[in-house]
């Protein structure tokens, strides 16, 4: 069984056969199910406005359902892993 430890690893598939069998040779990494999970940060937040093309709004949000996140939590997700690229970068 191969695991998958990458949400860009899961190729886009062409119907539920064809997913069915990927699934039964592949497995997700705990760590990738671990950091999938919203966990409600301690501190203080602070709310912004983002203004989206609705046509990428709408891919963003396709895409967190394809891995049953709410698709916020997930951009917020992506924007901290990239901070956290930027900052190694330095």
């Amino acid at each position: 069984m191969q695991s998958v430890s990458d949400w860009d690893k899961i190729p886009d598939f062409e119907d539920e056969e064809e997913e069915a069998k990927f699934w039964l040779e592949h497995e997700l990494d705990g760590r990738l199910m671990a950091g999938s999970v919203h966990q409600p940060d301690s501190r203080e937040s602070t709310t912004i406005t983002l203004r989206f093309d609705p046509r990428m709004l709408s891919r963003i949000k396709r895409i967190a359902r394809t891995r049953f996140l709410n698709y916020q939590s997930m951009m917020k997700q992506w924007l901290a892993e990239r901070l956290e690229d930027e900052i190694r970068k330095q």
